[in-house]
């Protein structure tokens, strides 16, 4: 007899919903998070003045780069002196990566993970982006079209609240939203510029998380309309940005069947005598260093793409020599990101007797428009814009002391624009994590190895974006303020664009790939895969919206295996 009908192993993005349906269905479910819980009354800092916290919210250079450095690198414009409870220290959880191949990895070892930090952009891949590996030739093919997700996305964005406009346009899928935030004048004259210049390009309001029409069952949540503050990094008291915490994991409580275990470091998995089912999995106590076991029927994997594939790795066994799962040798590897580096900043005349109200969660997107539907550039696939507008001087941004200080700052700067590339990352079966031979960290556990590196493909696409933006801003009449392209292409380092992804990838063959069309890992009948190890392709839109319907998804079919008796 097990002790769950389900064990999901991290209560973030992707594991907050697997509890969620799978609680609903009337499973008994642990979910086991290696952090602490939060409560939003002493772990959220949205309530705080900037005036009241210290050093005005900015780390110390000392505490920047003796704790902090992977985390300031990769995400300087979230980490904040009043919630860096809500990051890791590097110090306490390091890793390991060959000294040519820095990789970035941003975490958060708590309740809600990442998905209390994450910027919320949310976005469906489009029906192309399934088929580019297939056309390409690149990887595996998806086991899945855009059909087989679309009603799962209709799922997730209803639950969750996406503010959107609809533009009836296949490369960026319109949804389920609710009302739009509204582009600014200088976004507005970009958008309209960019639909007289170009058939294949357009602006659209970026798809965000926030609630600005709540839902009875949002409401019933204790959710509330965003406020639109522009504090969303700090957690938000109103719960009116998507998260585990304000959001799914509530629901899987209200239905009585949750268990929610903190400090549960997940050791390994355990097998049956066969080695094709999952009966158990070791925990470590993250403060007593205790071992224990837990037992279910299903367990998911919801530890995040690099975390789940060294689960899956440290969970050898002679039954699975090489790993759990992994007959097909590719646990661990296709590591990719979206690549970054191209990017633009201009000032906007002309709407100077403009200014905005409150400070919104979003900006704008323009989405890919490269080898859409088939090759036309030397490079393969392509990359979208993101970016934001706002008026200068506002926050004490000239130089100055005293009278002169207040004076310079009274006034309004300029309008001024900026766009940043996201890149699809090709996948490669050389960028790879592993468990270190010889390091451990304080649990005894080995430290991750992590060997990626960005390609020729990679580097074309920004050197292309780069150009591309130049020019759109300079051909719509704003004036460039710098640029990749005047100050020098430089490329993020893989992690960067915190959407690591792809180690255990689904896919058609379980020759080449991990897991089946409904996130099952071909070698193991009971264990389920919906993170981000779980994509086949990168696409260039941020993920975290496929992750959910991947993950709605395959906890319903696991449901129905169960109800059937298959599992």
């Amino acid at each position: 007899m097990s002790d769950f009908d389900a064990i999901v192993v991290g209560s973030g993005m992707s594991g907050g919903w697997v509890a969620k349906e799978l609680c609903e269905r009337g499973l008994k479910v642990l979910v086991l998070e290696r952090g602490k819980d939060i409560d939003p009354a002493s772990d959220y800092s949205d309530q705080t003045p900037v005036y009241e916290r210290t050093h005005l919210d900015r780390l110390t250079e000392k505490e920047r780069a003796q704790h902090y450095p992977i985390q300031t690198r990769a995400a300087a414009y979230a980490v904040k002196e009043s919630n860096k409870h809500l990051w890791v220290k590097d110090s306490d959880h390091p890793y390991v990566t060959p000294d040519d191949k820095p990789f970035s990895w941003v975490r958060g070892y708590h309740v809600g993970g990442r998905s209390l930090t994450w910027w919320r952009a949310s976005f469906r891949l489009s029906p192309d982006d399934f088929l580019g590996n297939q056309r390409d030739g690149i990887g595996v093919d998806w086991p899945i079209r855009y059909d087989d997700l679309a009603p799962w996305y209709d799922h997730v964005e209803r639950f969750a609240g996406v503010s959107g406009s609809r533009e009836d346009n296949d490369t960026l899928p319109d949804g389920v939203f609710q009302p739009a935030f509204a582009l600014t004048g200088p976004e507005e004259a970009f958008q309209q510029w960019v639909a007289a210049s170009y058939a294949d390009r357009f602006v659209t309001p970026t798809r965000t998380a926030n609630l600005t029409a709540p839902t009875e069952e949002q409401q019933a949540l204790g959710r509330g309309r965003c406020q639109v503050r522009s504090l969303c990094v700090h957690g938000c008291s109103y719960g009116a940005y998507f998260s585990a915490n304000s959001a799914t994991l509530p629901a899987a409580k209200r239905t009585g069947n949750l268990t929610l275990r903190t400090d549960a470091i997940v050791h390994s998995l355990i097998t049956d005598a066969p080695g094709n089912r999952i009966t158990g999995v070791r925990v470590i106590d993250a403060k007593t260093k205790e071992h224990s076991v837990f037992t279910s029927r299903i367990l998911f994997l919801n530890a995040s793409a690099i975390a789940s594939a060294l689960i899956l790795l440290q969970s050898a066994s002679d039954q699975h020599p090489d790993g759990l799962a992994n007959s097909s040798d590719q646990v661990g590897r296709n590591v990719m990101d979206h690549v970054g580096g191209a990017y633009a900043v201009a000032n906007v005349s002309g709407f100077d007797d403009l200014y905005t109200f409150g400070r919104r969660p979003n900006g704008y997107y323009m989405p890919r428009y490269t080898n859409v539907g088939r090759r036309d550039r030397a490079f393969l696939r392509g990359y979208g814009f993101q970016g934001n507008s706002w008026r200068a001087g506002w926050s004490g941004d000239r130089p100055g002391v005293g009278e002169e200080l207040k004076e310079k700052n009274r006034r309004p700067g300029p309008w001024r624009i900026s766009a940043t590339a996201f890149g699809e990352v090709l996948p490669n079966p050389k960028n790879r994590v592993t468990p270190h031979k010889t390091k451990v960290d304080r649990w005894g556990l080995p430290l991750p190895y992590i060997d990626c590196q960005y390609g020729d493909n990679e580097l074309a696409l920004m050197q292309q974006a780069s150009k591309d933006i130049h020019a759109m801003f300079t051909q719509a009449g704003f004036k460039v303020v710098e640029s990749s392209e005047t100050n020098g292409l430089k490329l993020w380092e893989p992690g960067r664009g915190i959407h690591e992804m792809g180690t255990a990838r689904m896919g058609r063959d379980p020759s080449t790939s991990v897991l089946n069309r409904f996130n099952q890992a071909h070698d193991v009948e009971n264990l389920f895969i919906t993170d981000g190890a779980a994509m086949t392709s990168s696409a260039t839109q941020n993920p975290s919206l496929t992750y959910m319907a991947l993950s709605a998804r395959a906890a319903n079919h696991a449901a129905d295996l169960l109800e059937q008796s298959i599992l």
